[in-house]
């Protein structure tokens, strides 16, 4: 993309929400000091962090006036995030989760995408990388060249489990955060949050070069393994799918089939991973789960986007869930041993 020097002017805004991170933090925030595109401003939002992390902000602050630190109370990464859009001064605003690292280039092109297709979301490519340096399996497949997709198109691969819904991977438009902000509370706030955007954009455009690096390590600020926090992750999918199928309805009735099986299968994943002791008539989030679940047999046994073995989970844990997820836990123990 050749760079148009009307965007000079243009400031960024990135937002990044830190909390107890202090091993990660500087590689973080240096890959977003080395950016081409200097004319941006770096919110760093210290959310309550018990360890060095605010220091090290303030510390960045003081050799970088691009650098505006904010201090708050802990209250989670959409409070956080919702504080730096409160604050930001920029016409487009990016975000970068503290455990991760951005290419020198990112943001330029991301501008210049902006430009050229006359988007109000564009988004980079990621790959993840575990903690000995190795690529992971890529969650979101990139496209094999620049792609502009309408609005529609990007919510049927949502829909479809091939979307990237990560804002950290975005610049998008500050306009499009006029009245809305992340859900605090929630775990799969981004979801919630671009899919409302949607409604108010024509296209998104997605560049294939990843761009965006997640560092994914057990115990990181996104990826903790605490039971507590599985269970929201998996209420929250539910939750989430009840709200895109009335998106659907609403603005995209053509994507009807999609979100069916979008429904079935986010509930397929809170099945299969709610604690089995939680699996109760007392837990009113289950139950209504499992009611919806056996008012939805037909759609399972012909909806053509589910494939044969989804069918087959969905089946099984409608008819006996909390059966079959034991005896799955029995085998899982049996294979452990042999």
């Amino acid at each position: 993309m050749k760079k148009d020097m009307r965007n000079e002017q243009v400031l960024l805004s990135i937002i990044i929400p830190v909390y107890n991170i202090e091993d990660c933090l500087e590689r973080c925030v240096e890959s977003v000091r080395r950016q081409t595109w200097q004319k941006l401003e770096i919110l760093l939002v210290d959310d309550g962090s018990t360890d060095r992390s605010g220091a090290i902000c303030d510390a960045f602050a003081a050799k970088d006036e691009r650098i505006r630190v904010f201090h708050k109370k802990n209250g989670g990464s959409s409070s956080a995030r919702n504080l730096g859009i409160a604050n930001a001064k920029g016409e487009y605003l990016g975000f970068v989760d503290s455990d991760d690292w951005v290419e020198p280039e990112m943001y330029e092109q991301l501008l210049l995408a902006v430009q050229t297709y006359q988007a109000p979301i564009v988004s980079a490519s990621r790959d993840e990388i575990d903690e000995q340096g190795n690529r992971r399996p890529d969650v979101c497949v990139p496209p094999e060249t620049v792609t502009a997709s309408p609005s529609a198109d990007f919510m049927r691969e949502f829909l479809m489990h091939r979307g990237d819904c990560s804002f950290c991977t975005k610049l998008i438009k500050k306009d499009l955060f006029a009245g809305r902000g992340f859900p605090e509370g929630k775990l799969n706030e981004d979801f919630y949050l671009l899919v409302q955007m949607l409604r108010d954009v024509d296209c998104v455009v997605t560049l294939p070069q990843q761009m965006y690096h997640v560092f994914y390590r057990i115990g990181s600020n996104t990826r903790k393994k605490d039971k507590n926090d599985f269970s929201r992750v998996f209420m929250d999918i539910v939750e989430n799918a009840d709200y895109a199928q009335q998106v659907v309805e609403d603005v995209y009735p053509q994507l009807k089939t999609e979100s069916i099986r979008f429904g079935l299968y986010q509930r397929l994943d809170y099945m299969l991973h709610i604690p089995v002791g939680r699996m109760v008539n007392s837990d009113l989030f289950y139950v209504n789960v499992k009611k919806w679940l056996r008012s939805h047999v037909k759609d399972t046994l012909t909806n053509p986007l589910l494939t044969k073995r989804d069918r087959m989970y969905l089946l099984l844990l409608t008819i006996a869930p909390k059966c079959v997820r034991t005896v799955h836990g029995w085998s899982m123990k049996l294979r452990g041993k042999n």
